[in-house]
């Protein structure tokens, strides 16, 4: 199992990046996938997740409409796509393969990737 994630960055509070999550060495389109969130500091932080088919999103509370998750099976890729970002945004992004349930961190069966530095700042 692979999970490479890319597109993080410095932005300026108000902007907007989209992160990707490229995977290989299993079935992605028959696992649920999610990203989670470490700011330095403090521990791992579930953000969002969406089922095998994308037909199902999940998100924290503290997303409040701002960010979206989304998956393309034909290119077994991840993405999220975040507006509106603030400065207690920045953290590591990771993607991470669901294993059981639907969303949270124990939702998770271990697999992570090696995380994306996103960093919002003026």
């Amino acid at each position: 199992v692979q999970l490479v994630e890319s597109g993080g960055g410095m932005v300026q509070p108000g902007g907007s990046l989209r992160l990707s999550c490229a995977a290989s060495g299993f079935t992605f389109n028959t696992y649920g996938m999610s990203w989670v969130r470490q700011a330095p500091g403090k521990g791992p932080e579930w953000v969002s997740s969406i089922n095998a088919g994308g037909g199902s999103t999940y998100y924290a509370d503290f997303v409040e409409g701002r960010f979206t998750i989304s998956r393309e099976n034909t290119k077994n890729t991840l993405y999220l796509q975040m507006n509106s970002l603030k400065p207690e945004d920045t953290a590591l992004y990771y993607c991470a393969r669901v294993g059981t349930g639907d969303y949270g961190l124990e939702s998770l069966d271990g697999y992570w990737g090696q995380g994306t530095q996103v960093t919002v700042s003026s």
